[in-house]
């Protein structure tokens, strides 16, 4: 592997371990998912080809390799961290507003791991890493109207198991693929 290679593998690794932990829920499972796919990616490194994304090549191998230990039983369950008051509290916030935060910020937490592994990464990708629907499309290997569909389904899901209002608005930005 060359040297630039390696150094955009190493800047990846924040990234990779938001989206590792957000499919596993666990930080320490996370941080064994990202170990796991950077030596899957750096045995592999001849597979893939340079002036492509290598985000999205290691996101796919995070992902593969999530639902293999999901599919073989490796994962221990969803194990949800205690969010810190101090650092979820902004200056000039009171108190209630900043525990309805919390509270809000945990039920998403809960619910995202509740979701489906297939609507989970496609929900990750487009609404934590900001991928484009075709980004997440090509990083999956799944069709851009796969990936509306998913996520449609996702944000619906979510809506529901955290009480949101209505959730009509939420279902207009996508149908069924």
């Amino acid at each position: 592997m060359d040297k630039r290679t390696k150094a955009e593998m190493i800047a990846l690794l924040p990234r990779l371990r938001r989206f590792a932990r957000g499919l596993t829920g666990s930080e320490e499972e996370a941080d064994d998912l990202v170990q796991a796919a950077c030596e899957r990616a750096i045995q592999r490194i001849g597979q893939w080809q340079p002036g492509t994304r290598l985000d999205s090549w290691m996101f796919r191998i995070m992902q593969n390799l999530w639902i293999d230990a999901i599919r073989m039983g490796k994962l221990r369950g969803s194990h949800l961290s205690v969010v810190d008051p101090e650092s979820q509290q902004a200056p000039g916030m009171d108190g209630e507003q900043a525990t309805m935060n919390r509270l809000t910020l945990e039920a998403v937490r809960r619910g995202v791991q509740r979701l489906p592994p297939d609507q989970r990464s496609v929900l990750l990708l487009v609404c934590v890493e900001g991928h484009s629907y075709k980004e997440t499309a090509e990083t999956l290997g799944i069709p851009v109207g796969t990936v509306m569909s998913r996520l449609s389904r996702a944000r619906l899901a979510l809506n529901r198991m955290v009480g949101g209002p209505d959730s009509g608005a939420v279902a207009a930005g996508g149908g069924e693929a």
